[in-house]
């Protein structure tokens, strides 16, 4: 090799090397998001709301296959997205794996995405690769990245309607999809994850008081989000944002009937400053929201509010981490089920974060 061919050689190599870390991304055949465990190249569970697989086919079909096997029997729902449009949620039924496909007018490539519609504590979705030979490499460019942490909000309960209210089992009108943090995150163009337990707190539950059950920060670093803590959750997710949205559920008055003692808002401000802390252990570089809850008003959002704000000042001589955020929702009432927000609700508080996520993101 002549020096003048070494030289355009290292040239166009710069260029290359130059051009790929400006544009980053990652191809691959199956590309998991979310709280994932995967078995092989092509096969994993999904574990915790809106966990997803992502995989392209050439062609007008392709199939998949995807069960539902937990310690327990029970039936799950999945979300349908093909090129970037919602095609539906769909029920998996429980024991075998069964086969599922996708259709389309033309030859050419498409891009799937399966979400798990439902979340941690309804098991897991398991997603065994496709037995079509026209899967093609997916190539995703990387994003900026939100991480969402919160109870039934979060995940999306209640939401989806195309199933009446109280119709079967308590998650049938679960929709992750349709929740404010996937929704918030298509408007802004970026990847995220959810780590949200329906009727969790920051100290105490929907209807304990953290002495039968744990609360979202005692499971938090478990992948499955239960005690179990043999397989811990990964950092390799590094959020840019991390919103936390905790504290319907510790205001709550539970159900009326088992007891419950009074709102103690010191020991929720101390679990909350301690979360924190522990999230800035995982993800250094990161920044902090606090939300309040579009389900509560009144007198208990004032209470919510003025605790937000001191655990916000408790961090007030952190030189590290960027200032942490706080966003008060308008008062809304919510049209889902069990006073929980609709898929259109959802729309609106993804509204109502949008301009303000936008502007910490480009800080």
């Amino acid at each position: 090799m002549t020096p003048k061919s070494i030289l355009v050689f290292f040239l166009l190599f710069f260029v290359q090397f130059i051009f790929a870390n400006e544009n980053p991304s990652e191809t691959n055949n199956f590309i998991f998001k979310g709280r994932i465990e995967k078995t092989s190249e092509k096969s994993g569970f999904l574990i915790s709301s809106a966990a997803s697989v992502t995989f392209s086919y050439k062609g007008t079909s392709t199939d998949y296959y995807l069960s539902t096997n937990d310690s327990f029997e029970h039936d799950n729902y999945f979300v349908l997205e093909v090129d970037g449009q919602y095609k539906g949620r769909f029920i998996v039924k429980s024991g075998n794996a069964q086969k599922f496909s996708v259709e389309s007018n033309d030859n050419k490539i498409h891009v799937v995405t399966i979400y798990k519609a439902t979340e941690a504590a309804n098991g897991t979705v398991f997603f065994d690769g496709t037995k079509t030979k026209n899967i093609v490499s997916t190539s995703i460019q990387t994003k900026r990245k939100i991480e969402f942490i919160g109870d039934s909000i979060t995940c999306g309960m209640g939401n989806d309607l195309s199933i009446p209210c109280h119709t079967n089992h308590w998650f049938d009108q679960h929709n992750a999809y349709l929740a404010y943090g996937p929704v918030l995150s298509r408007k802004l163009n970026v990847d995220f994850l959810l780590s949200s337990i329906s009727g969790n707190g920051m100290y105490r539950n929907w209807n304990s008081e953290n002495n039968e059950e744990t609360v979202l920060p005692d499971v938090y670093d478990n992948l499955y989000q239960k005690k179990d803590s043999s397989k811990p959750f990964p950092t390799d997710f590094q959020p840019d944002l991390v919103s936390i949205c905790l504290g319907t559920n510790d205001l709550s008055d539970g159900d009326g009937t088992k007891q419950r003692l009074p709102f103690n808002k010191e020991k929720y401000i101390s679990n909350y400053i301690n979360f924190i802390k522990n999230i800035y252990k995982r993800y250094p570089n990161t920044r902090v929201v606090l939300l309040n809850s579009p389900m509560v008003s009144g007198e208990k959002n004032i209470l919510l509010v003025s605790c937000l704000k001191e655990v916000i000042a408790a961090f007030k001589d952190d030189k590290i981490h960027k200032p942490i955020g706080l966003l008060e929702f308008n008062e809304m009432k919510p049209k889902g089920c069990d006073y929980h927000p609709d898929a259109e609700d959802h729309k609106v508080i993804a509204a109502q974060m949008e301009d303000y996520f936008k502007k910490l993101l480009n800080e």
